[in-house]
């Protein structure tokens, strides 16, 4: 019990954290859909921009957060050398790839279409550069189970660059036509431009409160241990690739195959927008992501731990249901944070939302293969469902534009999902309650039916109240069916930790002397 309220506290931060972090940041979508309208294509530009973001972000990092908490973990292995190796080896990747970057920008910008504004693509390089080398301190804080440190940076990154993106793009707009002094400080030319300058500065402001992690500790580079790390994380960075694929190849791949390269802008900004909605899944899963990573490699050897990865699993599935039902039944309000011009593309929501919850299943059934070291399954497994997206995306986008992207993603999750379970329960088995869990998922299904068929000739208010009836009858039967079984979990794991507690067993459940204290 006292391991599940570890992760439940750890998961409430740092779920805190990405909830307000993405609340506060869908500040920037009514902003950027205000200020760049869809015939511009300047969101276009931002959504295809951070999709590269993403994927380079993956590719920096290489596996290492996974891997520093595997061999932190791991008996014989000094955890300081295990972060100093790791922090070494992120680091020193990431400045090579700035460096690169920037002595190549101009043809490099060419290539991914930006060749009139190389500017940007110098800019997001160095950005992503610190992020990779930020992402290993981070991850050494949820090692060292620190998420007051954790929330209170990333809380700290999201306010300064709100507070400068409402500057740049409200306060100084408004202030430079009357004057003149406020040139020496903006100039409206930038325009999009100003969304990556203000992401570099709070990036690199950022970078001085990690100077604790930094410091203070003998750096060890271990050869040796960095062969075996990366023998470890190849895998997971091809799972990494495959996966981030999954998520930002729609993104990277629409300007280049829907014909038409202002309208591609166009329409590539109306799907980047309204997927901002749909993220309020990924929200949850990162943060049980955060939270629950950790957990397992360290619960990795209790007999009980595949009793518990079964509990994890149903409550994820229940949650992120209720979640589901919640945004697309309130979607009435929650489309009001963009601009009406990007209203047409709110149906790629409920197919992206299922996309994230599959995707949400697949990254707890994949740590079966991570637990044996066998990652290789992962790669794999992704490599499927990125394969899958690919063929969705490129024949479908020239016809059916961007619900070929969203429903590319969905069968691209779809696919890695189904892999890994199948695959999972014949090498290593967890008995997961599949029958409960697809009466939640039928009851959900059929909520959403009834959601979706409400005529759009109704009072809101109308639709609203009957959405929230069937929101609060999907509680009602979470009360009612699974309290209980909830509490009966944590007693049995209570009574398993309490015979721990009471005296150390050996390998065969014999409990040894107690230590002796003065």
């Amino acid at each position: 019990m006292a391991e599940l309220k570890s992760v439940a506290k750890d998961t409430a931060i740092y779920g805190l954290s990405s909830i307000i972090g993405k609340f506060l940041n869908y500040l920037l979508v009514p902003l950027y859909t205000a200020k760049m309208t869809v015939e511009s294509g300047g969101y276009g530009i931002v959504t295809n921009i951070y999709a590269y973001v993403a994927l380079l972000m993956v590719i920096l990092t290489f596996g290492m957060e996974t891997t520093l908490f595997r061999f932190a973990n791991k008996e014989g292995e000094n955890p300081q050398t295990v972060y100093g190796t790791t922090l070494t080896m992120v680091g020193s990747l990431s400045l090579l790839f700035a460096l690169l970057v920037l002595a190549f920008l101009h043809p490099i910008a060419s290539g991914i279409g930006y060749a009139d504004h190389p500017e940007y693509v110098g800019i997001m390089a160095v950005t992503v550069a610190l992020d990779a080398f930020q992402a290993i301190p981070f991850a050494w804080l949820r090692y060292q189970h620190r998420p007051i440190k954790f929330f209170a940076l990333k809380m700290l990154f999201i306010v300064l660059n709100i507070t400068l993106n409402i500057l740049y793009f409200v306060v100084l707009p408004a202030l430079y036509v009357r004057h003149a002094w406020v040139g020496a400080i903006y100039n409206p030319s930038v325009g999009p431009g100003y969304a990556f300058i203000l992401n570099l500065v709070c990036t690199s402001f950022i970078t001085f409160f990690f100077i604790p992690e930094l410091t203070g500790f003998k750096y060890r580079f271990d050869t040796r241990l960095m062969k075996r790390m990366l023998g470890y994380s190849w895998p997971i960075l091809i799972l990494g690739i495959a996966g981030i694929l999954n998520q930002t190849a729609d993104k990277i791949i629409f300007p280049l195959v829907y014909g038409d390269a202002e309208a591609a802008k166009s329409e590539l900004g109306i799907y980047g927008a309204c997927v901002k909605i749909a993220m309020i899944m990924a929200m949850i899963t990162q943060a049980f992501r955060y939270a629950y990573e950790p957990f397992v490699f360290g619960k990795a050897k209790d007999k009980n731990s595949g009793e518990t990865y079964a509990t994890v699993m149903k409550f994820f599935i229940i949650f992120t249901l209720l979640a589901y039902l919640c945004v697309i039944g309130y979607m009435d309000i929650l489309k009001r944070i963009i601009a009406p011009d990007y209203w047409p593309g709110l149906r790629v929501v409920p197919i992206v939302m299922a996309a994230e919850i599959m995707m949400g299943i697949y990254f707890n059934l994949s740590f079966w293969y991570k637990l044996i070291d066998k990652t290789i399954w992962g790669a794999w497994f992704s490599t499927a469902g990125c394969l899958v997206l690919f063929a969705v995306n490129i024949v479908f986008i020239p016809t059916y534009s961007y619900m070929a992207c969203a429903w590319g993603g969905f069968a691209g999750y779809a696919t890695a999902m189904l892999l890994s379970y199948i695959v999972g329960q014949k090498k290593n088995p967890v008995r997961y309650p599949l029958k409960s869990i697809g009466i939640y998922v039928l009851i959900a299904g059929g909520f959403y039916t009834i959601m979706a068929g409400t005529p759009e000739e109704w009072p809101v208010w109308t639709r609203l109240g009957i959405n929230t009836v069937l929101i609060l009858l999907f509680v009602g039967h979470i009360l009612k069916h699974d309290r209980y079984e909830a509490y009966r979990s944590s007693a049995n794991i209570f009574v398993n930790l309490k015979n721990k507690s009471n005296g150390k067993q050996d390998k065969k459940g014999t409990r040894l002397p107690q230590p002796v204290h003065s």
